[in-house]
């Protein structure tokens, strides 16, 4: 079956291209995704990602996230050669549970309430790559779920998964910003999607209402203004005065860009995943508890989550400072 690897000229070839396009798009959706689209790799594509990310870099955007400057993020076939195409996919993480509006309770992004999204991904994109693998010998598929140097949320709009708004976050028509995504990057030369058009329009409500500003201007956040940034990658003692001041209860991540975004606000719909279902005490932690909690006390509350990443002391940390408030 090496005809799968190679460009199709003919009128045969094309519709076996488009052929296998649409199945290899059926069998995500019978793996889970949500979401899947095609990009192709090519070095004639006018998006100017390149050229807006080393922008970020160069004004220090990126904070100490050292891992955003990596050469790789500049050009895909860095991370593999052969790469002819990128399959894009995305997972609705959205329940309708709510934030407590009560000061002595933390508040934790909705992305971090369930399992580990990237064990949830990893799981289906195996599973779809060695699907691929199987169809031909000279197959070769590589996967990442935004932990490898691809500008994911680019491939996500070209794609056409959805489109990148405002506040840096890849809006879908369907689940609104509420999505996980992954890719797979693969020699097979397949039929791209048009990439997504952007819908944000003339609203700026992320931007308004961020208390730290870190929206530098439209589709630029600044990381060192960032509640997310901080809370979970800023590893420093104590955290900015103008961070500490207006963290509004967060001590996980921020999702308030997200909260007041019409497309997410009209809709979101929940996930049919359970693993993203809330782990009991991530919605409304104690703020108290969190100040004093222990190695062990984090060992039990946090089991395979994403949040392990953000360790006791910090923990501590940004719940003290929102106490401090």
């Amino acid at each position: 079956m090496t005809w799968l690897l190679n460009l199709f000229p003919s009128e045969k070839g094309v519709s076996k291209m488009q052929e296998l396009t649409e199945k290899i798009k059926q069998k995500a959706i019978e793996i889970g995704f949500h979401k899947v689209g095609i990009a192709k790799v090519d070095t004639e594509y006018q998006d100017n990602a390149v050229n807006r990310l080393q922008a970020w870099l160069r004004l220090g955007y990126q904070a100490d996230m050292a891992w955003m400057n990596n050469p790789k993020r500049f050009d895909i076939r860095q991370c593999m050669p052969e790469v002819q195409s990128v399959i894009s996919v995305a997972l609705n993480y959205y329940t309708p549970h709510q934030q407590s509006e009560d000061k002595k309770h933390g508040k934790i992004s909705r992305y971090g309430w369930g399992r580990d999204y990237h064990k949830v991904m990893q799981k289906k994109l195996k599973a779809l790559s060695q699907w691929l693998d199987d169809q031909d010998d000279n197959m070769k598929t590589r996967y990442y779920v935004d932990t490898g140097p691809v500008q994911d949320k680019v491939w996500a709009q070209r794609a056409g998964i959805g489109w990148i708004a405002k506040n840096s976050n890849v809006i879908t028509r369907e689940y609104g910003s509420w999505v996980f995504l992954g890719e797979i990057l693969t020699n097979l030369n397949l039929i791209p999607d048009p990439p997504h058009t952007e819908h944000c329009g003339t609203c700026t409500r992320c931007i308004e209402a961020c208390p730290t500003n870190a929206i530098a201007r439209p589709f630029v956040v600044d990381a060192n203004r960032c509640i997310a940034y901080h809370t979970i990658e800023n590893r420093a003692e104590k955290l900015p005065e103008a961070i500490a001041d207006n963290l509004q209860e967060w001590v996980a991540g921020c999702d308030i860009c997200q909260e007041v975004c019409p497309w997410n606000q009209r809709f979101a719909q929940e996930t049919d995943i359970p693993d993203f279902q809330p782990y009991s005490g991530n919605i409304a932690p104690d703020l108290e508890q969190l100040a004093d909690m222990t190695e062990e006390q984090w060992q039990q509350q946090f089991p395979a989550s994403a949040l392990r990443r953000i360790k006791p002391t910090m923990w501590q940390r940004n719940a003290r400072a929102n106490l401090e408030e």
